[in-house]
């Protein structure tokens, strides 16, 4: 279904006249451009809302022309107001027919729960997914084939993310475990440590919108637990996978696919294991729609992007597959998988496992 023919189900449902989005990833889905000029804030410059008819963003006149030129479609009914007014919320207020709802806070609007909106991906989401996985995997197996035990954990993550930037990819998670670190620390925000034996470097690239993870494992004289504790991790990532077709061919929910987790890691030799990080879930324009857990009714869209991300100490499994009744494809498998070991002065390892058919 397409973005208007979900919009146009979600006023009759709801009895709206208008819908608005704010927030970077809801007004990404929406005009394919970017209304983020702080970072720091969880609502970006402008809002985008579809009133049944047209396309309309509402922001200051700081921002209106250089949205207009390079942030939006030329169907886009642009409105301003000044920038000394009071702010986007009110603007945004006097300009919108009523009822309505928005995904920020706004005087007398219902919210919106982009999420559902999202999902599941379109056809031309896909292919912009394609190129954006490719180009975040290219990145990061750049810096694999370029650090060495002593590279510091920040050195290689000021890599990725300069990687990154040069494929026009932002990149709001970027982390780098060391030997030292990554069996201690779940999430192995860099440090001034050098990586010694092994790594994991795991990342999410965004772009358009659209949210990659991965993690690569770079090693030059692992552990000798390595091998065996990524292969559990890499088990509960295929049994996930699987999983994540079977309950959306269903009907089911993420706490449907959960409970395929918690068995894996049993299975595996690692019961319990899932208590010490969360697994992932569905991806998209989030870097998680939504997290997996026990107890977590949201449906298993098809077709649709997840990252799974299992982890057993010291090692993890991530990447972002697009799963649909028919199978799957990793949409950030890279270069790694089609080239010998032997090309590498060290071993870099492919930290997802093999689609398989359940």
């Amino acid at each position: 279904m397409r973005r208007r023919e979900r919009l146009d189900a979600y006023l009759d449902r709801t009895d709206n006249e208008a819908v608005w989005f704010a927030r970077p990833n809801g007004f990404a889905w929406l005009t394919g451009g970017d209304n983020v000029v702080d970072y720091a804030g969880d609502v970006g410059v402008a809002a985008a809302g579809y009133d049944g008819e047209r396309l309309r963003v509402v922001t200051d006149d700081i921002e209106a022309e250089r949205l207009a030129d390079e942030e939006l479609p030329e169907e886009a009914v642009v409105e301003s107001f000044p920038w000394f007014a009071d702010g986007l919320a009110d603007a945004l207020a006097e300009r919108s027919p009523t009822p309505a709802a928005a995904d920020f806070d706004v005087p007398g609007f219902a919210s919106v729960d982009a999420t559902e909106l999202r999902q599941p991906l379109t056809d031309a989401d896909v292919e912009a997914y394609r190129e954006l996985g490719a180009d975040a995997a290219e990145a990061v197996e750049a810096v694999c084939r370029t650090v060495d035990a002593r590279t510091t954990e920040s050195e290689a993550a000021a890599a990725l993310t300069s990687e990154l930037a040069e494929r026009d990819a932002r990149a709001p998670v970027v982390l780098v475990g060391s030997e030292e670190r990554a069996p201690k620390y779940r999430h192995y925000t860099p440090r001034d440590a050098e990586l010694g034996g092994y790594a994991l470097l795991s990342v999410t690239a965004e772009r358009d919108g659209l949210w990659a993870s991965l993690t690569r494992a770079v090693r030059f004289d692992a552990p000798a637990w390595y091998d065996e504790r990524q292969t559990a991790a890499a088990r509960v990532a295929s049994t996930a996978l699987a999983a994540t077709r079977q309950v959306g061919r269903d009907g089911g929910t993420a706490g449907d696919v959960f409970a395929h987790v918690q068995d894996a890691y049993a299975a595996a030799g690692y019961d319990g294991e899932w208590r010490r990080h969360h697994q992932g879930g569905a991806a998209g324009f989030a870097g998680r729609e939504w997290i997996a857990t026990p107890d977590l009714e949201r449906p298993v869209h098809l077709p649709m992007a997840y990252a799974w991300n299992p982890t057993v100490q010291g090692t993890k499994t991530e990447d972002t597959w697009l799963v649909t009744e028919d199978g799957f494809e990793c949409l950030t498998a890279g270069d790694v998988a089609r080239e010998p070991a032997a090309a590498f002065d060290f071993d870099v390892e492919l930290a997802h496992p093999v689609a398989f058919e359940p």
